[in-house]
This record gives structure tokens, sequence and C-alpha cells, in this order.
């Protein structure tokens, strides 16, 4: 090109427009609490460059939805939390054998408050439930017999529906439709008559599909035009499947607040609009399913079916029981497999609670195989646990329907 005349350099606007406005946020400041979760403020401002120089506008300007928080959450250090507890209450029973009860606290060392339970769910905790006697029962009159005669004292204790002890399992399916309940098992006393098994656990009756637990493959479940504003059903299956929902039809109103709730151990999701023919995928072999209604004859129709899980959500010594009663067995591993925590998953009917008592625990080593020397027992709806250690015995009760139990070493 050196014969050819080189033309003269020069610069050309390429755009006058300024750039769209946007937010800056400054470094955050200090955090507010010197150990456990605090908050620090960091400053929020709507700027924009313009002709290469950054200047400050008004809020207004920048997209309200896209406004970074002012306020973070921050934390130092963890706090060491304390379990706290409150007076054992009077023995529930004014004679024979009954339980005494009482309340636990999580207890910040610093301000000495209660906080939130779940800063001092990975720290052991006393029992808060422990047996009493109130002194022996009169005795009735000679020549009468107790329609009771040859039973064990059973003190009931309300809203509990599956009780468990550390032996093998053993359990019965609870609110099946009519033609999925199995013949109820009967226990033969000494005085020749029959009970039903669980005849001493008391049950919590609801009108319809509510508070139901749903055991088959697969079923239709009509939740349209109930009588309760709120209203839970739970679909359980053995481990190893996953559950697939599809919504059949809706008449939810969304503008008032109606909405239906899907909830498993890997999933939680919530929806009114766009619900008739959606597929919820639960992950796991349990599934809750919560609807809140405020107009007379709303609701879903759901149809739900199992298949094998697409991956594996759980190990092989994990077992899954469904209420209302059964027996526990103490996994064992071999040495190869130390690593792995075994859990067994308790789940009953929405509306019911689950009672896990341990008469007997013997935590010690054997020659040719390892059991755990604690147990962690965690109330899922709480996600509050508690230990046990050695051959403690212990008694606790859920305030939710589903409770995993873990076996460490």
């Amino acid at each position: 090109c050196h014969p050819v005349p080189k033309p003269e350099s020069r610069m050309e606007v390429c755009d006058l427009s300024p750039c769209p406005p946007r937010w800056k946020v400054a470094p955050a400041g200090p955090c507010s609490s010197s150990c456990g979760l605090g908050l620090a403020v960091q400053l929020v401002t709507c700027v924009q460059i313009h002709q290469g120089k950054e200047i400050m506008l008004e809020e207004r300007w920048c997209p309200v939805a896209e406004k970074p928080l002012t306020s973070i959450p921050c934390v130092i250090r963890m706090c060491s939390y304390e379990w706290s507890f409150s007076d054992w209450t009077e023995c529930s029973t004014s004679c024979g054998n009954g339980i005494q009860t009482r309340q636990d606290f999580c207890l910040n060392p610093l301000t000495r408050k209660h906080v939130n339970p779940i800063f001092c769910r990975h720290f052991p905790k006393a029992i808060v439930v422990r047996g009493c006697s109130a002194g022996p029962c009169p005795q009735p009159a000679a020549g009468t017999r107790s329609p009771e005669a040859g039973l064990q004292t059973v003190t009931p204790v309300p809203c509990l529906t599956t009780a468990a002890t550390a032996k093998e399992v053993r359990y019965k399916d609870l609110d099946l439709p009519p033609s999925a309940v199995p013949q109820e098992q009967t226990e033969e006393t000494s005085g020749g008559e029959e009970f039903p098994l669980d005849a001493f656990l008391p049950r919590l009756c609801c009108a319809g599909v509510c508070g139901k637990l749903f055991l088959n493959a697969t079923g239709v479940i009509n939740m349209m035009g109930v009588q309760s504003t709120d209203c839970a059903v739970a679909i359980g299956r053995p481990l190893g499947e996953e559950i697939t929902i599809n919504v059949l039809e809706s008449s939810l109103n969304c503008s008032a607040g109606e909405v239906v709730l899907f909830s498993g151990r890997m999933m939680w999701r919530t929806g009114c609009r766009k619900l008739p023919l959606s597929l919820i995928n639960s992950r796991t072999n349990t599934l809750i399913v919560k609807q809140r209604v405020l107009l007379p004859g709303n609701g879903v129709i759901l149809q739900y079916s199992s298949r094998a899980a697409t991956k594996k959500y759980y190990q092989d010594c994990d077992r899954q029981l469904f209420g209302p009663q059964g027996e526990i067995v103490n996994p064992v591993q071999l040495p190869d497999q130390r690593q792995v925590v075994c859990r067994t998953f308790i789940n009953v009917a929405p509306r019911h609670r689950i009672a896990i008592r341990a008469p007997y625990i013997d935590l010690g080593n054997e020659s040719n195989q390892t059991h755990f020397n604690y147990i962690l027992v965690r109330d899922v709806s709480t996600m509050k646990t508690m230990v046990f250690h050695g051959k403690q015995q212990f008694f606790w009760q859920s305030t939710g329907s589903q409770a995993e139990i873990e076996f460490h070493e």
C-alpha cells in the first residue's frame, strides 16, 4: 500500500445514548452480632454512566424488582448455644404408672434469651419425658371382674399413633381406602377375649379425604369441596420408588389466597395458577399435599402413581415404616460399611403424631458385628433433633407426622 495515499485517522461517535440506570452496591458494614446469625447493612444506590462519568439518580429510575437487599445475613462465628429446661410437670396419673414432661428451650449464652431451636439441633439434649409412679391403684371389689382383666396396664398418650421399640419391624397400614384395608390383627388375652392391637391408641378422625395416608401404588385423591379449610393428605411407597402427581382439575381461587403445597424429603413446591395437567415429582417415596381453600366447593383433584426412582436417595440399610404401630430393629453393619449412617423413616397420617419408646437398648459391641453407640431422632416438621447415648431408656414424641431415626457409630 506504500504508493497509495493513506487516509487520515479519524474518530466517530458510535452511540450518543447514555447507559441504562443500574443498582450499585457498596461494601457491607459490620455484622450486628458478634456470634451467630446477624445482619450487615449495605448501601444501595441508583447510578448511570453518562459520557464516561457515573452519576447518581433517584431510585425510581432503576428497576425496583432488581434492587439488592440493603440488609444481608452475616455470621462472624458460631455461638455455643445450649439447651435449657423447665421444671418437671406432675405425674400424669393419680395412681399407677404415668409420665412427667418438661419443656426444652434453646438458650443464647450471651443474652440468656431463648432462640430458635434450630441453633441447638446439633447438641445433645437430655430427656424431656420420663416415667413416674403415683402409687398403687385401688383394687376392684372381690367377685367383680374388670373389663380389662388380663391386659397389661397402658397409659395412652393423646394424639400418638405410632409406638416403636428397639426390636424387629412389624407395622400395619393406616387409613387406607376400604377395599385396601387388611383384616385387623388381634391379640388374645389371658381371659380368652380378643382386642385389636391398636385398641388403646387414640385416633383423630376426620370426614372425607383430609388426614388420610394413601399407600397404594396408584390412586385418585379428590380434595374438591372438602369441609376443612386446611386439608392435608399423605402418600407413601416403599423405599426405591418415587411418586408422580398429575393435577386433573383445580378450582382454586388464586386471588383469594387459595393454594396447594407439595412437600417431600427432597422437594417443596406451591402452586395455584396453571395447575391443571401439571406434573409434580416427589423424587422420594413419600409426599404430603396440603390444600388451603377459603371458598366452599373449591379444591383440586389429583391422580398419583409410583415408579422406580431414577436416582438412589437412600442407603441399603435404611428402613421405611408407616403407622399406626411397629417395632424398630437396631440395624447392624459389617465392618467395611461403618461409614454409612443407617436411617429409619417413619410416616403416619397427617393429623396423627408419633411416639417412640425404647424400653431396652444395648449398644455394646459384639465379636462379629458392630452396633451403633448413639441414636439420633429428628422431628421433620420442626427439624428438632434429640440424641440418646448408651443404654439410656427414652420416650420421644413428635409434633408432626414425620420422623427420622439415625444410628451412628
